[in-house]
């Protein structure tokens, strides 16, 4: 089925469907065998969507990343889990849309699944704000993983956040406090934490729930500090440059499987999630039941130790030595 909403570089392939999918149309409506044309067509389509998505720019995938027909987290929850119970409130201020959690069963095992959450349409956007989470979005994820951790519940976040929200009541609320909280607690946690960027992976929006003991990356995602148009905007004064930011900032997943940020890659179906989002959904249910059963052979002492031990090794740093 075709996407209803179409990025530049795959108009190419989407009229080429579409010639296809005419084909078989008048091909049936007349009773023609047109199999061999079709044949023809078909591997025309898939050897265009190889060259195409082989080779996009840093640009391109952070444009997959925010395709609006991507699965996004309660599609990942409603696609591999039963028994889903969302869990509200921080306790202190209010319930935030743009963060949801609850305890669910997958294969018969019991989960915290927690991620940011946006919406398909304006209203929907609106009432999970953008995916943009409030403080109090960031303390109701701490509790729930503190519940999961007293209960030994393996934790799953799915992230996918253009940043947490930026507005001056979130900073009087104590947002960067609040990330901060969430970094500083996950470190202490004794369950396993699996971290999974299924679309943008923005700043501390997206840092504050993934401090995990596997951090991977959808193939069209994006990690970094900045999105490329805020950084456009910052060093160009202008957003003309997000193309020149993205390159610069080096936020795709294979960027930062080279530069040891993240523990791996899944892969997605040819074309991006959102051509086929049953398959992406079953191919992170896989790796979360796989690497689920790996983590809770550790104790958990370990479990904290070699997670605080990866998250160290990050980054580049010299040692100096004292000059006096």
């Amino acid at each position: 089925m075709l996407p209803k909403f179409m990025l530049d570089f795959e108009k190419p392939i989407a009229e080429l469907e579409s010639k296809l999918a005419e084909m078989k149309r008048l091909a049936a409506e007349n009773q023609i065998d047109v199999s061999s044309a079709a044949q023809a067509l078909e591997e025309r389509i898939d050897n265009l969507k190889r060259e195409t998505f082989q080779n996009l720019t840093r640009w391109q995938r952070v444009q997959l990343s925010r395709h609006p027909e991507r699965p996004y987290t309660l599609d990942y929850i409603a696609g591999m889990a039963q028994d889903f119970i969302e869990l509200h409130g921080d306790r202190g201020v209010r319930d935030d849309k743009a963060l949801v959690g609850g305890l669910a069963r997958i294969e018969g095992k019991s989960f915290l699944l927690l991620g940011h959450q946006k919406g398909r349409n304006t209203k929907e956007r609106q009432f999970r704000n953008f995916g943009m989470p409030n403080p109090e979005g960031y303390r109701k994820a701490l509790r729930l993983m503190q519940m999961a951790d007293k209960f030994g519940v393996p934790i799953v976040c799915f992230i996918d956040t253009p940043g947490a929200f930026p507005g001056i009541e979130a900073e009087e609320r104590g947002q960067g406090e609040a990330i901060a909280r969430n970094l500083k607690e996950m470190f202490r946690l004794s369950v396993p934490i699996i971290c999974i960027i299924i679309g943008e992976g923005a700043s501390g929006g997206a840092l504050g729930i993934a401090i995990g003991d596997k951090v991977m990356m959808l193939e069209n995602t994006w990690y970094s500090v900045i999105s490329p148009e805020s950084c456009s905007s910052i060093l160009w004064r202008s957003w003309d440059y997000k193309e020149q930011a993205a390159d610069a900032l080096k936020l795709t997943a294979q960027d930062m499987l080279a530069a040891g940020l993240i523990d791996g890659i899944i892969e997605e179906p040819l074309g991006g999630a959102h051509r086929n989002s049953q398959a992406i959904i079953q191919k992170v249910k896989d790796f979360i039941l796989t690497e689920t059963e790996a983590l809770q052979k550790l104790e958990p002492i370990l479990l904290k130790h070699r997670r605080i031990e990866k998250f160290s090794k990050m980054g580049v740093y010299e040692r100096v030595a004292n000059p006096s």
